[in-house]
């Protein structure tokens, strides 16, 4: 299986980024770790393995980015709108640079958004918000509103509210979307949103897909026995639906 370690300096960020890229050829999967994890989180799962016949037959590669979001949404000593400012040069650096990046490397017209826990946030914010960019969404465990306190789980701007966490919160403006286009190119993607049945955000993912649901946007919602919110779940979901 085809392995490669990229870096560079990425001036939108102001720091150097990591990444990792596995397989040859196929759908280009943009995958996101989680809260704690870096590029190589998801090889270290052992997802990457339960993946290897599909990316060595070249039906998939992954494209495993790593994580500011203890300089984001986790960084509570900056201030909640600071933190936001962080995460939009964060998905600048995605659409930017990693984008770009994947698109020279491989031809291929599917390109896959995915992610795990906060991870699932990142892949379905930046396809809700630039669905031309992708044909297929795929959300483990996700939280797709952070200013929801749940359990052990805050607000993660503290209450502070402006437009840019609501257009960076799905379950936001996902519900006040009006833009024909954008609504056109979300009915095209393929969504899958995968969910404990004791996950504490159940809820979220329910609101998440009546919100889809009436905005005439197919889409699939699978609930699993447990929480299933950690690799042991994950490992069995990616063959499943990726």
């Amino acid at each position: 299986m085809n392995r490669e370690y990229h870096h560079w300096y990425s001036p939108r960020l102001g720091r150097d980024m990591e990444f990792l890229v596995f397989g040859h050829a196929g759908a280009k999967v943009l995958i996101f770790p989680t809260r704690d994890g870096r590029f190589f989180e998801y090889e270290n799962l052992g997802i990457v393995e339960r993946l290897r016949n599909k990316i060595e037959a070249g039906y998939l590669q992954l494209y495993c980015v790593d994580s500011i979001d203890h300089e984001t949404f986790y960084c509570f000593w900056r201030k909640p709108q600071d933190r936001i400012q962080r995460h939009m040069y964060f998905e600048d650096y995605v659409l930017n640079e990693i984008m770009p990046f994947m698109a020279l490397k491989n031809p291929h017209p599917c390109v896959i958004a995915h992610g795990c826990s906060l991870g699932a946030f990142h892949a379905a914010n930046i396809a809700f918000r630039h669905p031309h960019l992708f044909r297929k969404l795929v959300a483990f465990s996700g939280r797709f509103d952070l200013t929801l306190e749940v359990e052990c789980f805050k607000n993660l701007f503290d209450g502070y509210y402006d437009e840019n966490i609501y257009f960076h919160t799905p379950s936001h403006f996902l519900p006040n979307l009006a833009c024909e286009a954008q609504l056109a190119a979300i009915r095209q993607m393929d969504i899958t949103l995968v969910i404990g049945k004791q996950d504490p955000f159940l809820a979220n993912n329910h609101a998440l897909s009546r919100v889809l649901a009436e905005k005439g946007v197919a889409h699939a919602l699978y609930e699993w026995e447990g929480r299933a919110h950690q690799g042991h779940y994950w490992r069995r979901m990616a063959p499943l639906y990726l």
